[in-house]
């Protein structure tokens, strides 16, 4: 699936390690994503909401359906997180794509995802690849 296909597929978007920084890649990068329509899902578990919206500790929590899993975690923490997003996939039948951002790549966590039948994008800006296609 090309960025095209995944933009126009996908709308439910939970960002693993939002930030409530302003200035931070992982909270400008969503905010621009909910700008252009998406639903934007807050995971982390040191806040209550962020932009507004209500902020999860992880990716079981979440009720809403789950299309991207959008991971701004240091590339050592990519395994436990494709873990998490396989078992919730398990239980609730979503998580179609797991994309990690510019500089976060994990070979291990790529088999995984591959597995378990999940899209996997890794070492790619989400902002980026959505201003290449739109």
């Amino acid at each position: 699936m090309n960025y095209k296909e995944i933009f126009e597929s996908y709308k439910n978007i939970a960002v693993v390690g939002m930030s409530r920084h302003l200035s931070k890649p992982s909270f400008t990068v969503p905010s621009f994503m909910k700008k252009q329509g998406y639903n934007v899902i807050p995971v982390n578990p040191l806040a209550d909401s962020i932009l507004k919206v209500k902020a999860y500790p992880n990716l079981l929590a979440i009720p809403d359906r789950i299309d991207i899993v959008n991971v701004f975690r240091p590339s050592e923490n990519a395994v436990e997180i494709v873990k998490e997003a396989i078992k919730r996939r398990n239980e609730k039948g979503d998580v179609e794509l797991i994309w990690l951002q510019l500089g976060i790549h994990n070979e291990e966590a790529k088999h995984l995802a591959m597995q378990n039948d999940i899209e996997y994008l890794e070492d790619v800006c989400m902002y980026v690849a959505y201003n290449e296609v739109v």
